[in-house]
C-alpha cells in the first residue's frame, strides 16, 4: 500500500488512545509533544500514563472501549493486543471517516506513524509502509547521527532571515535564488565550529547588508 506523506497539525484536536500500556504511553507522549488533546480509554494504565492523568495532561476513561467512544474524535490510535477491540475500533473509525492507526496491524490503519528525528522545527521521518519497523528504526538512528542539534540552530537562522528577505520586495524568482544562496554548503560546518563571523560575513555577501547574527539567533529564542 502507498501512503501519502503529510505533516499534520493536531494542536488542540481530540485524539483518542485505546490501551494503557507501554505502546500506548509512547503514542500519548508523541501526541502531547504536538499539543494534541488526548483521551486514554483503558481499565488500567502504566505508571507513566498514571502520572500524566494525575497531572491532568490527559483525560482517562477508566474502563474498556465501547462503541460510540470515538464520537467527535479527530484521530484514533488502538494500542491494545485484543484483536476484537482492535477490529471494533477500526470499524467505528472507518464508519466515521476518522484517522485511525491500529498499532502493528497495517491492514487496520489509514495512517501510519513514521520513525522520526526532531531537531527543533526540523523533522526528518522514515517510513517503510509498516513492512519493517526495525528497518525504519535503524535508519532513524543513522539520521540522528547525521542531523545533529546544530541543524536546529541552522533552521532558526534561516527561518528568521526569511521575513527579512521577503521585506526586501524582490520578485518570487529572485527570492528563491537568495534563499538558495543563503544556505551555503559550509553553513553547518561553521555552526559546529562556532564560527559566527563566517556566517555573518556570508549573510552580508548575499543580502548586501550587515545583520547581527546574534540578533537573528535570539529573535526566535526569546
Amino acid at each position: 500500500m502507498n501512503y501519502f506523506p503529510i505533516n499534520l497539525n493536531i494542536s488542540r484536536r481530540h485524539c483518542i488512545i485505546i490501551g494503557g500500556g507501554r505502546v500506548a504511553a509512547r503514542k500519548v507522549k508523541s501526541l502531547l509533544e504536538n499539543q494534541g488533546k488526548v483521551t486514554v480509554i483503558s481499565p488500567e494504565l502504566n505508571d507513566e500514563l498514571v502520572r500524566l492523568a494525575e497531572k491532568n495532561e490527559i483525560q482517562w476513561l477508566n474502563r474498556g472501549y465501547r462503541k460510540g467512544d470515538l464520537a467527535r474524535a479527530f484521530l484514533v490510535i488502538a494500542a491494545t493486543d485484543d484483536v476484537q477491540i482492535q477490529e471494533a475500533v477500526y470499524q467505528e473509525a472507518e464508519e466515521q471517516n476518522l484517522l485511525v492507526n491500529v498499532a502493528d496491524v497495517p491492514k487496520w490503519c489509514n495512517f501510519i506513524l513514521p520513525a522520526t528525528v526532531r531537531r527543533g522545527d526540523l523533522t526528518v521521518s522514515v517510513s517503510t509502509a509498516g513492512k519493517s519497523p526495525a528497518l525504519a528504526k535503524q535508519l532513524r538512528k543513522s539520521l540522528e547521527k547525521t542531523f545533529t542539534d546544530d541543524y536546529e540552530l541552522l533552521l532558526r537562522i534561516l527561518g528568521n532571515l526569511r521575513p527579512i528577505v521577503m521585506d526586501m520586495g524582490h520578485a518570487h524568482e529572485k527570492n528563491k535564488i537568495i534563499f538558495e544562496n543563503l544556505l551555503h554548503k559550509d553553513m553547518i560546518t561553521w555552526l559546529r565550529r562556532g564560527d559566527m563571523p563566517a556566517i555573518q560575513a556570508h549573510i552580508k555577501s548575499v543580502l548586501g547588508r550587515d545583520i547581527d547574527i546574534n540578533d537573528i539567533i535570539r529573535e526566535k529564542a526569546q
